[in-house]
């Protein structure tokens, strides 16, 4: 059994062995400073580490590749130099054994080579042979076939070469290199097109020649694996495909009648086709969406350009607009792929994106071009709103169409509302091309000026009942959601505007690829809800306001006009704000349609413009009872700005005649007004504002009165100040009496002293000095920094004011080595009693400090 020591020698023995581990690693801890200190000493007689070779450059491989082009290109510059310069010194058969033979030596050089491993070096090698071929077919036609035509020749030549690069490049032998597939793949560019040219055929052959090359490059890009040939031939349908597709857009653009068109059309069609082969082959590729919208897009092209020539030049656009729409009946093909449909349906909404952007100009005059009214204000009213709305602008060309362009827009995106999915996007969209329908169709039809304002008035008051009642955006599947028994398939519509989306509620995700791209079903279309979709009622509350400011200027051409509209617009904005969701946008336009009604109501009546302020001060009472009804809604901070700034011209027009006393009253109403909304506890910061008017208006009264005196303008603000002041400092006794008093002090104190030095009686400056006195004793009575420094500064330079005279007087009357005796002494006198002096200052300053 083991042996267990009492506690306490158990303790004794555990302290004596942590004593000799101090011990032990006290010596370790010496032994190592010591030995660090050795090393130090020793390190500068150590020998330096060796430096690492520098790391190359360039690598092995590139310099070997580097050498290898180099050598190449030498070589081939050298058999050009052969071909084209000591050509001549040969007969017809040396030459043809020469260039044979090194060809043929060239061509066959990169299989032994292959076999050792030198790819790099047969690569190069072969790449010098298809060169040389090229300089045999050159050299063919400078001694054979000089006679034939060059742009023939090079059209067979090609050919010939691609072929026979091609079987080089496919030789069991050779096919490991990686150059001669891909260059004559890049040759065979040029036959078709080459070959037309020199046919004489005409552009609509050339282009179907270019076409054609594009197509067999994107079937060699869709046949090949990835690779250098993949690469060659995707670049030469690209750049050949646009290139057609350009030449047979310009063709089918200048068409001058249905047979040319058709044959521009037959090579869009072509092309399009092209696109959608390579769409539907590669589903899975990042490119097959945008081939897919390439091809809609050359679809309609096609058609819409055979339209065109045989339809006015006003219906171009609408004609596009027609094929574009027609484009989304492929999407109900289920048996395209989804990224076909999704293509074809983008460039749809591409056309019609289109076809809007050409509709602006229209729509931007009718917006902005009555503006130009405001110059010509009851001159007149036009004959029809084409006149009206255009004034002294250009009528855009072709802008009879417009309206139908606007409407086929809408009608599509209605057609998408009715999918649950997109039915707040579409309800949104489709609420802007109806709008602008009914803004340009007056103008469009030369309707007569009173027929046109009535409409605009209606569309105005359409867009507000709109607004007010159409309801919040829902989620799917509660109120819109479709019954258990069709809910078990759900097709939503074809998305005019979006691609068709059938969903079935267990395969709607089995549709899509593994690696194809994304659907265009809308965010949150697997939940049923609706993401970031913008309120169909806002929109319309926003087309109602634009609606209204042109057809505010519109009105401005007669005097009953303008009474009119100014009253309806005033009458239906009002009716609006008394939906909660609108009130902060159409309570606030109804005021300035009030304020605007009753400038038009007074210049009407032949008053002045400072009465008519004061009929536009109704405007600020309107809205200061308004903004206290609705408390704390959105509404109220609207309403009170646009209060404000109605408040704002009433002064200004009061201001405009010089006419001081009726600028006073309605100073002094603006006044009355702002401390009626002060009395709101929210608004308690208004009284500001509202004393600053009752100031303002007391000053233009007293400046009516052509009263000179300053303290007649100052003391009434002084007197309120010192006021507030004083209950600021007895709800808050740690506030500074600068805050307290400095600032009415200073408002009477300072301009009565500046108006005192210009004085030349003695009543002013007696007067000013006695009243710095009281204020001067009392800062000292209760110990008050602000009275003290203020009326003590006053009271001094008003003494020295009052002393001025007779100072020069003395100063004039002493000998001049006087002035100077005396600063000496008094420089004397400070310096003998400096320290004195700075005890004084201190204590002076701590007595200031401790006063407020």
């Amino acid at each position: 059994m083991t042996h267990f020591p009492p506690p306490a020698e158990e303790l004794r023995l555990l302290d004596l062995e942590l004593r000799q581990l101090d011990s032990r690693r006290a010596q370790l801890l010496h032994r190592r400073a010591w030995l660090v200190t050795a090393l130090q000493a020793a390190a500068p007689r150590s020998a330096p580490a060796p430096l690492a070779p520098p790391r190359p450059e360039a690598s092995a491989p590139r310099v070997q590749n580097v050498l290898l082009v180099l050598g190449g290109v030498l070589l081939t510059i050298a058999a050009m130099a052969f071909t084209l310069v000591s050509w001549g010194h040969m007969g017809i058969a040396g030459r043809a054994l020469v260039l044979g033979a090194v060809t043929v030596a060239v061509l066959a050089a990169p299989v032994p080579l292959l076999k050792r491993g030198l790819r790099s070096t047969a690569e190069s090698v072969a790449g010098l042979g298809l060169a040389l071929t090229v300089l045999d077919a050159y050299a063919l036609h400078e001694v054979g076939l000089a006679d034939v035509d060059a742009t023939g020749y090079l059209a067979a030549a090609s050919a010939v070469l691609a072929a026979l690069w091609t079987a080089y490049g496919l030789l069991p032998r050779t096919s490991e290199l990686r150059l001669p597939l891909p260059a004559a793949l890049l040759v065979a560019q040029l036959p078709l097109t080459l070959g037309a040219v020199a046919a004489d055929a005409s552009l609509f052959a050339i282009t179907a020649a270019v076409l054609v090359t594009a197509g067999l490059d994107a079937g060699v890009a869709l046949r090949v694996p990835a690779g250098s040939v993949r690469i060659t031939a995707m670049t030469g349908a690209y750049g050949m495909g646009a290139w057609g597709v350009w030449a047979a857009g310009w063709l089918s653009w200048t068409a001058t009648g249905p047979s040319a068109a058709a044959r521009a059309a037959a090579l869009l069609l072509f092309a399009a086709g092209i696109a959608v082969t390579a769409a539907w082959r590669e589903v899975a590729a990042k490119q097959a969406l945008g081939l897919s919208v390439a091809a809609g897009l050359l679809v309609v092209a096609a058609f819409g350009g055979s339209a065109r020539s045989v339809l006015p030049e006003a219906w171009t656009v609408p004609a596009y607009v027609a094929c574009g729409i027609a484009l989304l009946a492929a999407v109900r093909v289920d048996r395209l792929p989804r990224v076909v449909r999704d293509g074809l349906t983008r460039a749809s909404a591409a056309v019609q994106g289109l076809a809007l952007l050409w509709t602006l100009p229209l729509v931007g005059i009718a917006l902005v071009g009555p503006v130009a009214w405001a110059e010509q204000v009851w001159s007149g009213a036009p004959i029809d709103m084409r006149q009206a709305v255009t004034v002294d602008a250009p009528w855009p060309p072709h802008a009879v169409t417009v309206p139908v362009v606007l409407v086929m827009v809408a009608a599509v995106l209605l057609v998408v509302a009715r999918d649950t999915v997109w039915r707040t996007r579409a309800l949104t969209g489709a609420l802007v091309p109806a709008w602008a329908t009914a803004l340009v169709l007056p103008a469009v039809l030369e309707v007569p000026y009173p027929v046109g304002l009535v409409t605009l008035t209606i569309t105005t008051a359409g867009a507000l009942a709109g607004a007010a009642w159409i309801r919040p955006s829902e989620r799917p599947g509660t109120e819109n959601e479709p019954s258990s028994t069709s809910a078990q398939t759900s097709t939503s519509a074809p998305a005019e505007g979006a691609a068709p989306v059938t969903r079935e509620p267990a395969a709607a995700l089995s549709e899509q690829p593994a690696a194809g791209p994304p659907t265009t079903e809308a965010p949150g279309a697997a939940t049923g809800t609706t993401i970031g979709v913008p309120a169909p009622r806002a929109t319309a509350t926003v087309l109602a306001l634009l609606t209204s400011f042109p057809l505010a200027f519109l009105a401005l051409t007669t005097e009953a006009a303008t009474l009119t509209v100014s009253a309806a617009l005033t009458a239906l904005f009002a009716a609006a704000s008394w939906k909660a969701h609108l009130a902060p946008v159409t309570a606030p336009a109804g005021l300035a349609f009030a304020a605007a009604l009753c400038c038009a109501a007074g210049a009407a009546a032949g008053w002045q413009p400072q009465y008519v302020a004061l009929l536009v001060l109704a405007v600020p009472v309107a809205a200061a009872l308004l903004a206290a009804r609705l408390g704390d809604a959105r509404a109220t901070v609207p309403v009170e700005v646009t209060g404000a700034l109605a408040a704002l011209l009433a002064v200004a027009l009061a201001a405009a005649p010089a006419d001081l006393p009726m600028l006073a009253l309605v100073l002094a109403l603006c006044g009355v007004i702002a401390a009626g909304t002060a009395v709101r506890p929210e608004r308690r910061s208004v009284a500001y504002a509202s004393a600053a008017l009752f100031v303002l208006a007391t000053w233009v009264r007293l400046a009516a009165w052509d009263v000179g005196t300053p303290e007649a303008y100052t003391l009434p603000v002084t007197v309120p100040a010192l006021l507030v002041g004083a209950l600021r400092r007895r709800r808050v006794a740690q506030t500074s009496s600068w805050t307290a008093y400095g600032p009415g002090l200073a408002a009477t104190l300072v301009p009565s002293l500046l108006a005192a030095w210009g004085d030349p009686q003695w009543t002013r400056p007696l007067l000013l000095g006695l009243a710095a006195l009281a204020i001067t004793l009392l800062g000292a009575r209760h110990h008050l920094q602000a009275p003290l420094l203020l009326g003590g500064a006053v009271l001094a330079l008003d003494a020295l004011h009052e002393l001025a005279p007779y100072i020069a007087q003395v100063t004039d009357a002493l000998p001049r080595w006087v002035p100077p005796a005396l600063a000496g002494l008094l420089l004397l006198a400070i310096g003998a009693t400096y320290e004195q002096r700075l005890r004084d200052a201190r204590k002076m300053r701590e007595f200031l400090t401790n006063m407020h």
